[in-house]
């Protein structure tokens, strides 16, 4: 593979033109936060009137939780968001697959080989039942042969690598048939030098993104767990967060939703895997996949992974789809 990098202009370009998410550590001192999305308002008085969603978009068995009322320093205490409703979605023409860009690409960035860290392989067979789409694993870019910023700071346990440059080298790289081409990454993270770190940040229209799992980690902060799923649990959360935003889907108000947004490690590991009913059907318009085959295949995947709470969740699910 012969890797190109993106000029300073074209970053400059990319910067005013797309719509960025970041998940971060703001600079010392100010509020925590670990997403940022730039939204375009919507007028629902003059959208179209809706059409009856279909059954399993739908929840009269009580499957989904209603989100709870934040407590002090979670993302909706924090940031005064209104959710997004099917129609708005649609009438905001997001991204969709097509012939030509029909394909969710995995690109590790560096080493993998983390004890416990969850294998590519997993997550690309969790990328693709979870879209609805074929998901492709590229060969791993070597960090330490192409030119990417770096630092390190007193007190860090590792060096950290500047998001932009791996945003411009993706996106330099973009191939052809990515319908979204996602850097996956156990190096450590910061968009600028005003920043601590961040989890991972996306330029949605130019369809890449990377994340990095290294935060994940419970001794990563001197910690221990007892749970030999948290790491694999927390990184899925990431990958299906953040690919979701890729289709247009924003944040998720009115249901416990993997696509809730998260202040702090916490509160992401309150939220479930599952999409709620209106953000399940976004990705379904989008995608165009059977939701009961989607949610058999992810119930037994889940239950390989040892993720009992989550296929537990689906078995329900689809009982109440059969009644």
């Amino acid at each position: 593979m012969v890797l190109r990098c993106g000029s300073l202009v074209d970053r400059v370009v990319s910067a005013l033109a797309v719509t960025v998410v970041i998940c971060a550590c703001n600079p010392p001192g100010s509020s925590p936060l670990t997403e940022t999305e730039v939204d375009v308002p919507v007028d629902q008085e003059r959208l179209d009137p809706p059409e009856p969603p279909p059954v399993w978009a739908t929840d009269p068995w009580g499957d989904f939780e209603p989100m709870p009322s934040p407590g002090p320093g979670d993302w909706l205490a924090m940031h005064h968001e209104f959710g997004q409703t099917f129609e708005a979605f649609v009438h905001a023409m997001p991204n969709r697959p097509d012939e030509l860009r029909a394909t969710l690409i995995l690109q590790p960035l560096g080493r993998f080989d983390h004890e416990g860290a969850p294998s590519p392989e997993d997550l690309r067979r969790f990328t693709e039942i979870y879209f609805g789409m074929p998901t492709q694993v590229l060969p791993a870019i070597d960090l330490g042969h192409v030119d990417v910023t770096s630092r390190r700071e007193p007190g860090l346990r590792q060096r950290q690598v500047l998001t932009g440059d791996l945003l411009d080298l993706l996106r330099a790289n973009l191939p052809d048939h990515a319908f979204c081409y996602v850097g996956i990454t156990m190096e450590d993270l910061y968009p600028g030098p005003d920043w601590n770190y961040v989890f991972g940040q996306a330029s949605l229209r130019n369809r890449v993104a990377v994340y990095s799992f290294v935060r994940y980690f419970p001794e990563f902060w001197g910690e221990e767990s007892t749970d030999p799923t948290l790491v694999m649990r927390r990184s899925l959360k990431v990958l299906a967060h953040e690919t979701a935003h890729a289709f247009g889907i924003r944040h998720c108000t009115a249901h416990l939703c993997v696509m809730n947004g998260s202040n702090h490690l916490e509160e992401s590991d309150s939220k479930p895997l599952h999409l709620c009913p209106q953000d399940l059907r976004k990705l379904q318009w989008s995608v165009g996949f059977d939701v009961i085959d989607r949610y058999r295949l992810l119930a037994d995947l889940y239950r390989e992974l040892s993720l009992d709470d989550e296929a537990q969740w689906i078995e329900r699910r689809l009982r109440s789809l059969q009644r």
